[in-house]
């Protein structure tokens, strides 16, 4: 009965969706979870979650409420294009829709008008100049369509809520002078710069920038309402600017707005456009370095920003569309139209889930984020079912994200054997959290990750021809060969990228894994001319691909685990064995395991493995691949397309969903959907035109910044048993101030949280949703740095120093960690007694808090 509903909400609103038809003249429709609009960054990204374009807010890719507002008034009567308010004014009838890989184009009809509204954001991979600005064009175009003229003018908004993480954060506005363009500038007061790390975040600091033409346009800042009711009453806006604030972004909603007067249009069409752009000054701290934005890497402002957009429009434009046509040309050529449609929505998705910066040479770095699985940053198995989007469109792309992974995996930070898991919490590219961290083996995926960097290291060097790169790493490569040598054909009991399935020993998926990752190292070997060494570890691979053929059989198909008849799994590793030329798996292991997962998938695809109904769409991409045949690719791809079609979760692609009711199972806005791009680099010929157009040709990075040197001031938990005050039940008014008499609070030694919260060392078991602490400390007299707070923090916490808050930061940390003050709190502090007030609350997950101070000696200047 759920699949039947679904269907039917599929079919009222396939009106609203524009068709694209198959070599048969069939029509083929998605329906997208979610609609991409502005996607740029992790934290410049909003969505249309919603069949039509009026029927929701936007949203930012976690669902927090980020909106813009597009209204149309025709010949005196105002109606809604874009956001669902105000509530009262009727929407215009919205008649198709088309995700394009770097155009989302809408298309409404009423009142005797036609208006398309884009939204463009130039994600050229070629130019890295252009990929990592963090801009997007709203484009109208109006055209009469019933032979008369019509008095048309257009309203757009974008609402504060769009610079900070949580709207009760308050906000300020200016107008910046320039000569060119009519711009408003928002921003958070308090601007934290890099302050916060976690996962379910939006940005706080930099600026948000609505621009135009002021020859096209007239502004105002003010709030929602008095705005839309100003444009609705006369076509214009307020006359003056709001000017109270710093004001909440939920004080009565402040909106940045522009307004066109079209004045009588016709049958020929009337165009224009805006541009919103998000500068986020600084994007990633880097081993305790600071990295610009790669378009900010020569000093750029934002006005150059909004400049250069503004005087490229129309190249852009150009750009943009010849791309998206040849690129949906390829798609739809090498896997059918529906394929095309996928890989279309993908594309933005898997792009605006990176950062790229510039390191301390102006090379680019990206940095991932594992968006709603954890918030690391930088993890090798999400940029390893990533890497086939970045792979096929060039050199520099592919290398901008195992640059800074490599980096630290060569540096003494990583005292392991193996390649690391990731390089922090988002964004905050430190050391890694995940498992054990740098402290233990404990939860690592020794072999998962080994193989990743052994297999993207060849597919680089295949893109190139030549292994000069792989050359800059080759004692790490090596170290981790000879790993998966001892380790790799028969995995220990560990985890491997789809770790929500827990510990697996024997795992027939993840030996194939290591099985390709060392005929990757010959192959690596062979192009360095090390023949020795190529024949040894071809030998090798070749002879664990034949065991593994023998030991892994199951009949009609090939085990789970090596110790497990009667299970199977998707063997979606085996993919590489072709697309690197390794020789290794005869074509009958393809072809049987194929027959197979065509007989046991559901409705929307095909299972992970026999333990559970659910999938993961990156890797049913992967596994559709692998026979070469258009007819099994089709048979494993239809599925994932009804679910997008009708999947009742409106969120950003997710990549983890149930496969028998097309339930999202959890993760969304990932970065791994880039898989879906990997059918392509089994075309020779395809993929090197598209990696040759690279005109970044980035090369000479800097080396790994020398992390900052911490000193110990006021010591943690961590350091020596510490006793605090403290209460579990809502204090006073005035508990954070200095003198407060706490003298009836509970006393007990820090850290405070749950057992098995990673990195925490707990002296005070705390299971309630909040607490709060108290305790004296003793500032040594001394000339400081910068002075931090050493915190440890799952979740949200309060630091308060004599009565001053230091620090306000959502999210978690899985260690220790330095986050600067507040300026007021550090002139707060004074040699001798001085007092801490932490608050701390707890949602979901383990829970721990404990803080202290510390002196961070930098060691690198931030990046230009």
């Amino acid at each position: 009965m759920a699949i039947r509903s679904s269907l039917c909400m599929v079919l009222l609103a396939i009106s609203a969706i524009a068709p694209v038809y198959g070599a048969g003249g069939d029509e083929v429709t998605l329906r997208p979870p979610a609609v991409p609009l502005v996607a740029c960054d992790p934290y410049f990204s909003i969505w249309s979650c919603a069949d039509r374009l009026t029927d929701d807010a936007t949203r930012h890719w976690t669902g927090r409420p980020h909106r813009l507002t597009g209204l149309v008034r025709i010949d005196g009567r105002t109606y809604r294009v874009l956001g669902d308010t105000p509530a009262d004014m009727a929407p215009l009838e919205q008649k198709s829709l088309q995700v394009l890989p770097t155009r989302t184009i809408y298309e409404f009809e009423g009142a005797g008008v036609h208006v398309t509204l884009t939204f463009m954001t130039p994600a050229l991979p070629e130019d890295l100049d252009i990929l990592s600005r963090p801009l997007t064009y709203v484009i109208w175009e109006v055209r009469a369509t019933d032979g008369k003229e019509h008095d048309v003018q257009l309203y757009f908004s974008s609402n504060a809520e769009l610079a900070v993480n949580v709207p009760e954060q308050k906000v300020v506005w200016s107008r910046p002078n320039t000569d060119k363009l009519l711009v408003v500038k928002m921003g958070s007061d308090e601007q934290p710069v890099l302050q916060k790390r976690g996962d379910d975040l939006r940005i706080d600091w930099g600026y948000l920038y609505t621009a135009a033409s002021p020859d096209n346009a007239i502004a105002a800042v003010g709030s929602h309402a008095a705005c839309t009711q100003a444009f609705r009453e006369t076509g214009r806006l307020p006359r003056t600017d709001d000017v109270r604030m710093p004001r909440a972004a939920n004080d009565e909603m402040p909106v940045a707005a522009l307004a066109f007067d079209l004045g009588r249009v016709r049958r020929r069409p009337v165009s224009r456009h805006l541009m919103l752009a998000y500068d986020d000054e600084y994007s990633i701290n880097y081993f305790g370095q600071k990295l610009r934005p790669y378009w900010r890497r020569n000093g750029a402002e934002a006005s150059d920003l909004l400049e250069a957009g503004a005087d490229e429009y129309r190249s852009l434009s150009n750009r943009c569309q010849e791309f998206d046509r040849e690129l949906m040309k390829d798609l739809t050529a090498v896997g059918g139209p529906k394929y095309a449609l996928l890989c279309a929505l993908a594309y933005r998705q898997c792009f605006a889930a990176s950062k790229f910066t510039a390191d301390g040479n102006g090379q680019p770095m990206s940095f991932s984020k594992e968006n709603f699985s954890n918030g690391c940053i930088a993890t090798s198995d999400v940029f390893y079912p990533m890497a086939p989007q970045f792979l096929l469109f060039g050199p520099s792309v592919a290398k901008s994200f195992l640059v800074p992974f490599m980096n630290y995996a060569a540096s003494d930070r990583w005292p392991f054997p193996f390649a690391p898991h990731d390089l922090g919490t988002y964004p905050h590219a430190t050391g890694q959290v995940y498992g054990g961290g740098e402290r233990s083996e404990e939860n690592q995926m020794p072999v998962e990750e080994s193989g990743n960097l052994l297999i993207l290291m060849a597919a680089v060097a295949q893109m190139e021809g030549n292994a000069d790169f792989a050359g800059l790493y080759w004692p790490q490569l090596t170290a981790w060969a000879e790993y998966l040598k001892d380790k790799g054909y028969d995995p220990e009991n560990q985890l491997c990228t789809d770790d929500f399935a827990g510990h697996l020993a024997h795992n027939v998926n993840l030996s194939a894994k290591a099985i390709c990752g060392l005929g990757a190292y010959a192959k690596l070997c062979a192009m360095r001319g090390e023949k020795a060494k190529a024949d040894e570890y071809a030998k090798l691979a070749k002879e664990f691909a034949r065991r593994w053929v023998e030991e892994a059989d199951d009949g009609d198909h090939y085990r789970l685990a090596f110790d497990k008849p009667g299970t199977w799994s998707q063997k979606y590793n085996l993919v590489w064995d072709e697309i690197l030329g390794l020789g290794l798996f005869p074509a009958e292991v393809l072809r049987k395991e194929m027959d197979h997962y065509k007989k046991v998938q559901n409705p929307y695809g095909l299972p992970l493995d026999n333990r559970s109904r659910y999938t993961k769409l990156d890797w049913v991409l992967w596994t559709a691949t692998l026979t070469g045949e258009r007819k099994d690719f089709e048979a494993l791809v239809d599925p994932v397309f009804r679910f997008l079609n009708e999947t009742p979760d409106r969120v950003p692609m997710t990549d983890w969903y149930w496969t028998h009711d097309a339930r999202r199972r959890g993760f969304q806005a990932r970065p791994v959907v880039g898989g879906v791009f990997l059918r392509m680099l089994y075309e020779r010929r395809i993929w090197r035109k598209w990696a040759g157009r690279d005109v970044t040709e980035a090369s000479g990075w800097a080396p790994m910044p020398k992390p900052p040197k911490v000193v110990t001031v006021v010591p943690t938990s961590q350091d020596e048993p510490l006793m605090w005050r403290y209460t579990t039940e809502k204090p006073a008014d005035g508990w954070f101030a200095a003198d407060f008499d706490d003298a009836d609070w509970r006393e007990g030694p820090g850290g405070f949280g749950t057992r098995g919260t990673p990195g925490a060392s707990i002296g005070t078991v705390w299971r309630s949703s909040d607490i709060w602490l108290r305790r004296e400390f003793v500032l040594p007299e001394g000339t400081w740095h910068d002075l931090h707070l050493q915190i440890h923090h799952d979740e949200d916490a309060e630091v308060y120093i004599n009565g001053v808050l230091v620090l306000a930061t959502s999210g978690f940390t899985a260690s220790y960690s330095q986050l600067p003050m507040k300026p007021a709190g550090r002139a707060a502090l004074r040699p001798g007694k001085n007092v801490f007030a932490v608050h701390c609350r707890q949602t979901t997950g383990g829970q721990y808090i404990d803080v202290g101070l510390a002196d961070v000696i930098r060691q690198d200047a931030e990046a230009p």
